[in-house]
């Protein structure tokens, strides 16, 4: 016979957490909630520069939609979560280039539009910079003015896409020269949101910056008036001042090529007359000779993924073989910031790939004035929750 048995219930027991533990897990768990979300859907960033006012203001903080052109997968897997070159506060890089992968985009809700402000890679290393995988170069945002295909020009200070004029953002900005001999301090420029703090492409640009006369009989200087960055509608009031003699736009002449503008030396375009050019679109073909190099040699050398391009003035050789034209393999925009004399964008460096794309521009959800008049006008607080147009 058999014995019959009884079997007891065996109580498991689950040590209990540590306070420091818990605090571990929570934030392992935060860091990679933030990572997913700034992957599949918004990323924040802030607005360092002035080259898109008066669109976007330096201080500005907005949230970018990778949603709408499609998740970009990385191409630097190695990396600290949450960062983008260096370790926060430090000189450190945050990421491995051991491991390189191919650059995937996935669907997204549209595709990258005349109009739209877009945030991509910086396509040039940046000088002084280390040649970051694409990825990870320097954020920009731009605004797109020419997409895969379009037929580009700017005639003195206009731009015509296919032959047709591109509507000028509602807040963008140029210069003017405000004649006047008034002395004007920067508490009347900042009434008209002149903000004086930032440098142009093409040098150092000070905002209201007086220009003077000397007199040699009298051994002093007089006052001609100022040099702004603004909008028409601001000028329009500068006009209603008694004292204000003239307001003229300042727009370089036609045919008289400027030093670092693309192409330039070879075209003689300048800021306010360029063009006109053809935006590379995936597939197009073009032949090889002095004009087309000037325009898309630097394409062909960087960002194809050619190996061994050699580039002359008059020829290419790719793999030590001369070429007569060349196939793009992959489309290319054109980006122009709002304050059009005071932005470094495709007129000096040329042509965004599509690899560099990041995303679309959505809405403000902070503005900190950087230099305000007091400290309760430090928060812009009308431009919070602003769609970016």
């Amino acid at each position: 016979m058999f014995k019959k048995t009884t079997k007891t219930k065996e109580t498991s027991f689950r040590p209990k957490k540590s306070p420091l533990r818990e605090w571990a897990d929570s934030i392992l768990f935060a860091v990679i909630a933030a990572t997913l979300i700034r992957f599949l859907t918004f990323e924040a960033y802030a607005i360092p520069t002035p080259s898109m006012e008066g669109s976007l203001m330096v201080g500005d903080y907005l949230f970018v939609s990778k949603l709408h052109y499609g998740i970009r997968t990385p191409q630097t897997p190695l990396q600290v979560p949450l960062t983008h070159q260096k370790i926060w506060g430090t000189d450190i890089p945050s990421y491995s280039s051991t491991i390189q992968l191919p650059a995937f985009r996935l669907p997204g809700f549209s595709k990258v539009k005349n109009g739209d402000v877009v945030v991509f890679n910086f396509p040039p290393p940046k000088p002084g910079e280390p040649d970051y995988p694409t990825d990870l170069r320097t954020n920009v945002i731009k605004r797109c003015i020419g997409i895969p295909g379009d037929k580009l020009e700017i005639r003195q200070e206009q731009v015509f896409i296919n032959g047709k004029g591109f509507s000028v953002p509602a807040r963008a900005q140029t210069t003017y020269f405000v004649r006047t001999t008034e002395v004007l301090g920067e508490r009347f420029f900042r009434k008209y949101n002149i903000v004086n703090d930032y440098k142009s492409p093409e040098g150092p640009f000070i905002n209201w910056q007086p220009i003077e006369v000397y007199d040699e009989a009298k051994n002093s200087t007089t006052l001609q008036g100022y040099w702004v960055n603004t909008t028409p509608e601001v000028v329009a009031q500068l006009k209603k001042l008694d004292w204000v003699k003239g307001v003229e736009l300042t727009t370089k002449q036609l045919g008289v090529a400027a030093e670092g503008i693309y192409g330039g030396a070879v075209w003689g375009w300048n800021r306010d007359n360029f063009g006109p050019l053809t935006v590379p679109q995936k597939g197009m073909t073009i032949l090889i000779n002095a004009q087309t190099i000037a325009l898309y040699g630097p394409i062909i050398q960087r960002y194809e993924g050619n190996k061994a391009v050699e580039i002359s003035a008059t020829a290419i050789q790719l793999d030590g073989k001369p070429i007569t034209s060349y196939t793009f393999k992959q489309d290319y925009y054109f980006m122009m910031g709002d304050n059009r004399h005071n932005s470094d964008d495709s007129r000096y460096w040329g042509f965004v790939p599509e690899d560099h794309i990041v995303g679309k521009a959505v809405f403000v959800w902070m503005s900190i004035d950087p230099v305000p008049a007091n400290i309760w006008n430090k928060v812009r607080w009308e431009r919070l929750f602003r769609v970016i147009e």
